[in-house]
């Protein structure tokens, strides 16, 4: 098998025609067998997903095989053809409008994994609950929402289909919370101008008011928090007191 890629608790190796998740033993075995529950449900949707082949035991690990898509992912193209930045995000913002008119019921809400998630946070309660209120307060939708959705997880195949992987976020909610992560992946990489540019574009064809998304901005930093990067509390502690607090 070739590595092609290492991250915190996971290697992905291509073997052939296939795609090797392999997890150490440090995940947990249910998150592992949710996500490819998640990744098999969206594959009944209309989109390009690579489908899932099986959830095996790789080298005494647990380990999710799937389809091995042949291409680039749209943030190699990017950083390709930078003169393309314009096209490719128009691109990206599109699918992700044709991501959000799926439904896919049997996935959970993203409403209870963000109420979950803030109670989860170190904050205090006055702004826990500032934040579950605001939370409560957004309209209920149930747009298919990938939780990760970002220029790394699109894959251009060679004849141009793009193919959205990593689902292990999955769930079914308001789009425009999903919108608001992705704006925070972007300044979390310090990618502020395609920031602002991803979130005008997306309000624009989306005909939604930046202000709502931007209500949205402290729950998904709230989320976010509870990874405990120390890295990344300054700026997401910024973002969620920029609320008014009563």
């Amino acid at each position: 098998m070739q590595l092609i890629y290492q991250g915190v608790g996971k290697k992905v190796y291509r073997d052939g025609d296939r795609l090797v998740k392999q997890f150490d033993e440090t995940y947990s075995k249910a998150d592992l067998l949710n996500e490819a529950l998640n990744h098999a449900r969206v594959e009944e949707s209309s989109l390009n997903v690579p489908k899932v082949l099986g959830v095996v035991v790789s080298e005494g690990r647990w380990a999710i095989e799937s389809e091995f898509i042949e291409g680039d992912t749209l943030e190699t193209l990017m950083q390709k053809n930078p003169e393309k930045t314009e096209e490719y995000l128009n691109f990206f913002v599109d699918l992700q409008i044709r991501m959000s008119k799926e439904k896919v019921p049997l996935l959970g809400h993203l409403r209870d994994k963000m109420h979950a998630k803030i109670s989860a946070s170190s904050f205090p309660a006055s702004v826990r609950y500032d934040l579950h209120v605001r939370l409560d307060g957004l309209p209920r939708h149930n747009k298919l929402c990938h939780g990760d959705f970002q220029p790394s997880n699109i894959i251009i195949a060679k004849d141009g289909t793009p193919y959205i992987i990593d689902w292990s976020h999955a769930t079914q909610g308001n789009g425009s919370a999903d919108a608001a992560r992705t704006y925070l992946l972007f300044k979390l990489k310090g990618q502020d101008d395609l920031a602002e540019k991803y979130l005008r574009l997306f309000c624009e064809k989306t005909d939604t008011a930046i202000q709502y998304v931007q209500k949205v901005l402290p729950i998904v930093a709230a989320s976010q928090s509870v990874k405990r990067k120390p890295e990344e509390a300054e700026f997401l502690n910024s973002w969620v007191n920029v609320c008014d607090w009563q």
